[in-house]
């Protein structure tokens, strides 16, 4: 009988509440392993060493292919540095041949120059007398002068004449004292006179070579666009326009013999 008593005692126990604070599967699963037990998805020890060591290649691998790159394109413009230095190499060997070959040519030209001096002013003998002036040049003191005197289809302006005198290595005749007006004069075969050179300019009569006319008693006042001429047995020199055309005197410097 109190068997049966107990056992109806049980049954009959009214249910109480839930609990609330049993455990859920997560928090059961992130229990700590037992004690002397090894956690499988822990990190393993070596990880925070591997991880280093891996960036210190990587920034090695990036350091070789800068140096490899780099390496490269010094490679290449020492390719042209050195091409452009035998471009420019050759050039000056060229230019050096140009020079060389001028040089000889102006020698040439020089001993030509000599052979026909030497055929203009010397007398070739046994003489071997030479002249101040070369050929159709007239001598007088350190100068020498030539005339032209073409018919006046072949008459010049006044720098025309200029032109011409400088071609022979000459100028229109100029003069600075009184025998050299004297000797110009002279040498002046016409009565329409020779261009000699002497012009206005900024209204005073100056020599082509830009000096002032020492005398202005030797040529009429000075007007603009004027140039002189020399006429035969004239005292004084007649001013015309430079644009007339009329004969000329040439002169250049006497050879020292």
């Amino acid at each position: 009988m109190e068997e049966i008593t107990e056992e109806a005692d049980y049954v009959n126990v009214p249910e109480g509440p839930a609990d609330t604070k049993a455990p859920r599967p997560e928090d059961t699963k992130k229990e700590a392993a037992p004690e002397g037990t090894v956690d499988k998805k822990a990190s393993p020890p070596g990880l925070r060493f591997v991880l280093p060591i891996a960036v210190c290649w990587i920034v090695l691998l990036a350091i070789m292919g800068l140096r490899i790159y780099f390496t490269s394109e010094l490679s290449e413009d020492n390719a042209k540095q050195t091409a452009e230095i035998k471009t420019l190499t050759s050039q000056k060997d060229g230019l050096t041949k140009q020079i060389q070959e001028m040089e000889t040519n102006w020698n040439e030209l020089n001993v030509s120059r000599a052979q026909w001096s030497i055929n203009e002013y010397c007398k070739l003998g046994r003489g071997k007398l030479c002249r101040p002036c070369e050929k159709n040049w007239l001598p007088y003191g350190p100068s020498c002068y030539t005339v032209y005197n073409p018919d006046p289809t072949g008459w010049l302006t006044w720098e025309e004449a200029r032109e011409y005198c400088r071609a022979l290595n000459a100028y229109v005749a100029a003069t600075h004292n009184e025998k050299e007006k004297n000797i110009i004069n002279h040498y002046s075969i016409s009565t329409d006179g020779s261009w000699i050179g002497l012009r206005v300019e900024n209204g005073k009569w100056k020599w082509a070579d830009g000096s002032d006319l020492t005398n202005s008693s030797w040529v009429d006042p000075p007007t603009e666009g004027h140039c002189a001429l020399s006429v035969w047995r004239n005292t004084t020199w007649s001013s015309v326009s430079c644009e007339e055309k009329r004969r000329w005197i040439c002169q250049k410097k006497a050879l020292s013999v």
